[in-house]
């Protein structure tokens, strides 16, 4: 809140409203030679300016002076004392502090969640995101998934984003980011592919399937992060017994939201129908309730077979029937480069608009 407020006197006080004052950076390097503070260098001051530019709402959670726009005589004359550059005292700090806390712990039904669950160090990322949808994308995700900054950074490096707007219309991905969208079903957790870059493998044709599977776990968290929100792990080669031969399944996961487990097979090339039929016997098993691992108000289990290509007409006609309870996505091991991303994603929007 120190931040913003240091924004908001910048832009209202120094720059009179507008977007750049007269003499632009110049007077960021003359305020933190006037301010002295450790922390506020000229860098820091674009920061905190750029961060009270985008997020003006954040002035809702101030108190019923701040929102009026009418702060109180003695912080306005404080604030007039630092328009003649002089160093602001631990009074001044502490009483904007003050009104702050007042205004969030009196009316804590119009808490700013932004602030309640970001850190700052967050906001220097999201403020280095100009599209104000993907930006509250991220906020929102972040939010969700309790990211590290370090989490949030490598999402937005892997285009996130963008990936996500491939499995979802542009309504969708609005009615995301507004969190107006429910997790009801499975299509609502599953993206049209999946891609694990932070495993650092090889090329994919060498590369067994335990390998894929030692290397997903050996970075389960990225890999939790990488399904979605909600899935909690649960077993690896999980063996069960079908007549008289034992089985093995690569991964279960369970669904807190959804309450469903889903049975993840791993395979290292391309899609064949035989791979259908497999999973389907696995989740035929947790459904069957003489097994006793579906417990009475789970929902039926969930397949999710992860190859590396699919040829979409091929799963179709393979899946037939099992639309319900079988998704068969393509993973990544090396994400694509930007421009190929953006090309796919216009091309699935003018297929989306032709449809």
């Amino acid at each position: 809140m120190r931040n913003w407020l240091v924004g908001y006197y910048i832009v209202e006080y120094e720059q009179k409203g507008a977007e750049r004052a007269k003499y632009g950076d110049k007077l960021l390097k003359e305020l933190a030679k006037a301010l002295k503070i450790k922390g506020f260098s000229a860098t820091s001051l674009s920061i905190f300016r750029q961060f009270y530019m985008y997020y003006p709402q954040i002035y809702q959670t101030l108190s019923d002076e701040f929102k009026k726009g009418a702060i109180s005589p003695t912080l306005s004359g404080k604030f007039n004392t630092l328009q003649k550059h002089q160093t602001p005292s631990d009074e001044l700090r502490t009483m904007a502090l003050n009104s702050i806390y007042e205004a969030l712990t009196q009316k804590p039904e119009t808490d700013n969640q932004l602030l309640l669950k970001l850190s700052f160090s967050h906001f220097t990322q999201l403020i280095k995101i100009n599209d104000p949808l993907k930006r509250q994308f991220y906020e929102i995700e972040c939010i969700k998934g309790i990211w590290s900054v370090r989490e949030l950074r490598r999402q937005v490096s892997s285009l996130y984003y963008e990936r996500s707007a491939m499995s979802k219309d542009k309504a969708a991905l609005s009615d995301l980011a507004n969190q107006q969208a429910a997790i009801s079903k499975p299509t609502d957790v599953l993206k049209d592919f999946y891609v694990f870059e932070f495993l650092d493998l090889p090329n994919k044709h060498t590369v067994s399937e335990s390998d894929l599977e030692t290397a997903l776990l050996d970075n389960i968290q990225q890999l939790i992060l990488e399904l979605g929100t909600g899935f909690c792990f649960e077993a690896r080669q999980k063996r069960i017994l079908i007549g008289k031969d034992y089985f093995f399944i690569d991964l279960v996961f369970y669904h807190r939201i959804l309450k469903c487990h889903f049975l993840i097979d791993l395979k290292v090339d391309k899609f064949e129908h035989h791979y259908v039929g497999q999973l389907n016997t696995y989740i035929n098993y947790y459904n069957d309730e003489s097994t006793q691992i579906k417990q009475p108000d789970d929902k039926p289990a969930i397949g999710l077979l992860l190859v590396t290509n699919q040829n979409q007409t091929y799963v179709k006609y393979a899946t037939a029937g099992l639309e319900e309870s079988i998704f068969v996505k393509q993973y990544m091991i090396q994400l694509p480069s930007e421009d190929e991303i953006r090309e796919a994603l216009e091309r699935y929007l003018n297929d989306k608009i032709r449809k």
